[in-house]
């Protein structure tokens, strides 16, 4: 399951938005492939991917992805995971598409990694880290 997301053991994954509507497998999917724990946002130490889960309901998406980017080291992707279209609190392609450059971050990859959850790779731009 954890496969698209490009993960490897050793990897910091920090996790943000974990309710209870998370799918379980998938995290276990995550932390056997970093073979480790996922950390969460009062670690305060350099990760290498955030794992965003975001429903529509969860308030403004471009603060979210700014609070993300805290922990996140140079060269790092933010994996914002939405509920897929028709599932309760799914997120309009289009909100993502808006909110990620208002955050300073471009939208590179997306894929389908469980039953009711899809992924969007987001990304600081190249040009952005001079």
């Amino acid at each position: 399951m954890a496969g698209p997301l490009g993960l490897k053991p050793g990897m910091a994954v920090q996790e943000l938005g974990w309710d209870e509507d998370t799918d379980d497998t998938l995290r276990t999917a995550i932390e056997d492939a970093i073979d480790a724990d996922m950390v969460d946002g009062d670690q305060g130490d350099v990760v290498d991917v955030v794992l965003l889960w975001w429903r529509d309901e969860d308030g403004d998406l471009v603060d979210a992805l700014v609070d993300a980017l805290t922990d996140l080291a140079g060269g790092g992707a933010i994996w914002l995971l939405t509920p897929k279209v028709g599932r309760p609190g799914s997120v309009d392609p289009a909100d993502i598409a808006e909110a990620a450059p208002i955050a300073g971050l471009s939208q590179t990859t997306s894929a389908s990694v469980s039953k009711d959850w899809s992924a969007t790779r987001l990304v600081a731009p190249k040009s952005a880290s001079r």
